[in-house]
């Protein structure tokens, strides 16, 4: 089992190796390095499909469909929403400029690392995948069902919240304003929110895989990154650079993470 796990992991790095080259030869004539945000979603499918089908003694089981459905969602729709808003006819984020600047001379061998770190990464994200695939028991249990609904429905708060805060943005007349309507006026970053229980749900569903719990490291992961590094930290320092007092009263009456009622201002 243990050798398994090692030979799947080793050979799944070695395609997301390739994939993500190529991600970075096509970032220079698109000149956006935001491209490797999008690819990051479809690569995890990549995957959960390559998990599924090396180990998988049947074409397709029930968990093996449903866990290929819920990866597949989730990752097109992430991708095409960072494709659209981000790349296509999109100038490239201001962080990613910053990199440029910070990186000269060798800012292509650099950014060729950070892709792979990015591939890397995901390498260890996938582990709740790879563990289901390598459940031998192809029966469904009632929990793994009860993730799967939880799945849906971060899926679609997440979703949701996307689509506000891009419709919010599109309009002209919100420029500077702080987005509060819809599920915004609930939590300053509902989308993370939403983006915790989907990895958490995955990381239920492999529970019952053998060594499922290993599986767990995805969830982990996934939200410390959203709480001490590119999440919400990020995100609350570039708006109230850029919103000013909008966003301090935002901040004073909306909560963080959890969506709740709106607090008194003081």
């Amino acid at each position: 089992m243990i050798e398994q796990v090692f030979y799947n992991i080793s050979v799944g790095w070695l395609f997301i190796f390739f994939f993500m080259s190529l991600l970075w030869l096509l970032h220079f004539p698109l000149k956006n390095a935001a491209l490797v945000d999008a690819g990051w979603g479809l690569s995890l499918f990549m995957l959960a499909c390559f998990y599924t089908f090396f180990n998988s003694k049947e074409m397709l089981t029930s968990r093996s469909t449903l866990l290929l459905s819920m990866v597949g969602i989730w990752s097109v729709r992430l991708s095409a929403y960072l494709f659209f808003t981000r790349i296509w006819k999109a100038k490239e984020e201001g962080r990613y400029i910053t990199l440029r600047e910070l990186w000269k001379p060798n800012v292509g061998f650099k950014f060729f690392l950070f892709y792979q770190s990015q591939g890397l990464l995901n390498v260890f994200l996938s582990l709740p995948f790879l563990f289901i695939s390598l459940n031998a028991n192809n029966q469904l249990q009632i929990w793994e069902i009860i993730f799967s609904i939880l799945f849906l429905m971060a899926w679609i708060g997440e979703t949701l919240s996307d689509y506000q805060l891009y419709s919010f943005k599109k309009n002209e007349a919100n420029k500077g304003k702080v987005c509060d309507k819809g599920l915004w006026y609930y939590s300053r970053h509902p989308n993370y929110f939403f983006e915790s229980l989907v990895w958490l749900s995955w990381g239920g569903f492999a529970l019952y895989a053998p060594y499922g719990f290993v599986g767990l490291i995805a969830p982990i992961l996934i939200i410390t990154s959203i709480f001490k590094v590119t999440g919400i930290p990020a995100t609350e320092e570039q708006n109230k650079k850029s919103k000013g007092a909008a966003w301090e009263n935002y901040v004073k009456s909306t909560s963080v993470f959890f969506p709740w009622f709106k607090k008194s201002r003081k």
